[in-house]
């Protein structure tokens, strides 16, 4: 096209050969924004979105600092915390046991060893947030009471799995441990789809 509206143009004065310069390429963007956007999910894609969203959720990188009692969770067998450690007021432990005592800002080498970031805690006693023992059915519509997530929006928490640090750190958790059965960015892709049709929850 480009080459016939040059060929075209060179036979018409300067102002003529902009102007079919000008159609040529208004046409052409035209065409662009005429393709149909993308369907919007429904409900049965948002359910089986949240479903590829749940094996993330209660894989044990995640489910390991999501438990039901006060305790955090070790190990790909997601065991209780060997040293007694417990949630604390703030979600960084107790007294001298402290979560940044042993969790330093970064993964210490070798296999097993502490994994570490600055952000290191549980949720807030306020808002646990337990992904441990929860039916697909439970967790999702749990995501969905900002009174169990801290006030959080589904945009919120959307933000929340993409983008903060200590989130991030399940997909690069050291050596020894499993990481997540989906990417970082498939996980977040799940959660756009599913809160694109609706957060609807599985039955």
């Amino acid at each position: 096209m480009r080459m016939a509206v040059k060929e075209f143009g060179s036979r018409l004065p300067t102002t003529h050969a902009g102007a079919v310069c000008g159609l040529a390429l208004g046409v052409l963007v035209a065409s662009i924004h005429a393709a149909p956007p993308s369907p919007k999910p429904d409900a049965n894609t948002s359910r089986e979105a949240f479903l590829q969203v749940y094996k993330v959720f209660t894989s044990p990188r995640c489910q390991n600092c999501h438990p039901a009692g006060d305790s955090p969770l070790q190990g790909d067998d997601s065991h209780v915390h060997l040293q007694n450690v417990g949630r604390g007021k703030d979600g960084h432990g107790v007294y001298g046991m402290r979560c940044d005592t042993c969790h330093q800002t970064t993964n210490l080498p070798g296999e097993h060893m502490p994994p570490g970031n600055s952000k290191w805690s549980l949720p807030a006693p306020e808002h646990k947030m337990v992904f441990v023992g929860r039916s697909p059915a439970e967790l999702c519509r749990q995501l969905k009471d900002p009174k169990q997530t801290g006030g959080r929006s589904l945009q919120q928490l959307l933000e929340h799995v993409s983008t903060d640090d200590l989130v991030g750190w399940a997909w690069g958790p050291g050596t020894g441990r499993t990481p997540p059965p989906l990417s970082r960015s498939d996980t977040a892709m799940q959660m756009k789809i599913w809160i694109g049709g609706g957060a609807a929850c599985p039955q």
